[in-house]
């Protein structure tokens, strides 16, 4: 039994293309194709695939939603995109969304089998130029996992400080509305520069307005 093969491309050219290609392959068989996702959700009802190769960008249901809608439904069908779009948006929601594989229409097309072989063993297949914006994203989550780190660690007289100083309070205005002085202040102050890593009240205000309306 070969690699049951599903195609979801909204061009028909493409999609004639790669099942010629890939029925030349022993052991991939092209089993339907389809023109969106809806279509592709329909054909998935009545007959069940290995891999599921879908576009991104197509009318009415795109690959994005399609994937979800494939992995929530068909735990054991795998899903590879295959498509020209390149960003980090697509990229991201693909993969969150269950993807296996991200490849791209300009690989050759033995790199589409190998790829389809490699989802289907359960193992992940992203394009060199995909892989570079997943890792981006990758890096950002963690610097701003690091970032609220930074944040746990102060104390709750520092946050209320913190979140005087974010409304624009001086040190004395500070000291009046938490009851205590200012050279008190000045102390949680310089505590919660040191602890955020930053250099002045300014940048302070700014790391409270990024991560802590959001904690």
């Amino acid at each position: 039994m070969g690699i049951k093969v599903l195609l979801v491309d909204d061009h028909e050219v493409v999609r004639k293309g790669l099942i010629y290609f890939l029925n030349t392959i022993e052991h991939i068989e092209v089993v339907g194709e389809a023109s969106n996702g809806k279509e592709a959700l329909d054909f998935l009802q009545h007959q069940s695939v290995d891999v599921c190769v879908l576009d991104i960008q197509m009318p009415g249901m795109d690959g994005v939603e399609t994937t979800k809608e494939i992995k929530s439904k068909y735990l054991d069908t795998h899903v590879l995109i295959l498509t020209s779009f390149l960003n980090d948006e697509y990229v991201v929601a693909a993969i969150q969304n269950g993807a296996s594989g991200y490849l791209l229409k300009d690989s050759n097309p033995e790199k589409l089998a190998k790829a389809i072989e490699n989802v289907y063993n359960n193992e992940e297949m992203i394009d060199e130029k995909a892989a570079v914006h997943l890792f981006k994203h990758i890096k950002k989550d963690q610097s701003l996992s690091e970032e609220k780190k930074r944040l746990d660690e102060l104390t709750k007289r520092e946050l209320e400080v913190l979140q005087e100083i974010m409304k624009g309070q001086s040190n004395k205005e500070i000291a009046q509305a938490l009851y205590v002085t200012e050279k008190t202040v000045k102390t949680h102050i310089s505590n919660i520069l040191s602890k955020l890593e930053v250099h002045d009240r300014t940048q302070a205000a700014l790391f409270g307005v990024k991560h802590l309306n959001n904690k």
